[in-house]
């Protein structure tokens, strides 16, 4: 038995196709979902973009993750702190 997802972005479908499951990524841990899943009310973490795994280089990837590591431990102020985080985050991502 299948859920259809559709994943979008502002700017392509990203995906559409039958899952058997979906793990979404909310403010309190990721969660699955399966057909028939209990309610839930969840904050969804939402992006404007999404890259099929594909496309990724690991090699590059990694790198990228290091940088954001390394800067997070250079920020200085509330701004750079939060747009460090950010690229963090979407370096693990």
């Amino acid at each position: 038995m299948t859920l259809n997802l559709c994943v979008l972005t502002p700017n392509q479908i990203v995906w559409d196709s039958e899952v058997k499951e979906i793990i979404l990524p909310t403010n309190s841990g990721q969660i699955g979902v399966l057909l028939n899943h209990a309610p839930i009310a969840s904050a969804v973490d939402i992006v404007n973009d999404a890259e099929n795994g594909r496309d990724i280089d690991p090699q590059e990837a990694q790198q990228t993750l290091e940088i954001a590591e390394t800067n997070l431990n250079k920020a200085e102020g509330k701004r750079q702190t939060i747009e460090v985080n950010l690229a963090l985050r979407r370096a693990i991502t």
